[in-house]
C-alpha cells in the first residue's frame, strides 16, 4: 500500500490495484483497453495473483503494473505503438502458441508485444500465465528455509 495527498493534503491510502486502475483510465486509448484485457486474463488465469506497482519516480508516478505469486509473473508496460507484458522467467517457460514476440535473445525474460489491432489467444496466454505461476511455486518451494538470525551476544 502506498500514500498519495489529497487535494486537502491529507495523506490517503492507494493501493496497487488503484494505481494500476488510474494507469488504465488516464490511457483513455486502446493501450487502456489492451492492458485491462490483460490484466483481466490474468486474473482469470491465477485468482491468487497479487498486484503490485513497481519502479515509481516522478517522470512515471503511476509507476510499472507488476502481477505476482511466489515471485514475479510478468510486468505491464505501455509504450506509444504497443503493450508490452514481460514474463520475468520467460526463458525458462513452455510456449507452445508462439506467444512470446519479443526479448527472445535474454537469458531470462520473455515478452509479448501488443499492438492495436492484435488480437489475444486467450486460452493459450491463460496456460502461460499458469505456467509461469507454477514456475515460481515450484522455484519457491527448491528454496531452502532460511535460518533464524540469532542476537549477537554482547
Amino acid at each position: 500500500m502506498t500514500t498519495s495527498k489529497s487535494a486537502a493534503g491529507e495523506e490517503t491510502a492507494v493501493s496497487p490495484s488503484d494505481l494500476i486502475d488510474a494507469r488504465i483510465r488516464d490511457m483513455g486509448d486502446w493501450r487502456g483497453e489492451m492492458l485491462a484485457r490483460l490484466r483481466k486474463l490474468i486474473k482469470q488465469a491465477d485468482p491468487g495473483v497479487v498486484e503490485e506497482v513497481k519502479w515509481r519516480k516522478p517522470s512515471n508516478m503511476l509507476g510499472v503494473p507488476v502481477w505476482e505469486h511466489d515471485g514475479i509473473i510478468c510486468t505491464g508496460e505501455t509504450y506509444k505503438d504497443k503493450v508490452k507484458l514481460t514474463f520475468a522467467q520467460g526463458a525458462s517457460l513452455e510456449d507452445p502458441s508462439g506467444l512470446f514476440n519479443s526479448s527472445l535473445d535474454g537469458g531470462t525474460r520473455r515478452a509479448i508485444d501488443f499492438h492495436e489491432d492484435d488480437g489475444i489467444d486467450e486460452e493459450a496466454f491463460k496456460a502461460l500465465v499458469r505456467t509461469a505461476v507454477a514456475l515460481n511455486m515450484e522455484k519457491r518451494a527448491a528454496r531452502p528455509a532460511r535460518s533464524q538470525k540469532r542476537p549477537k551476544d554482547i
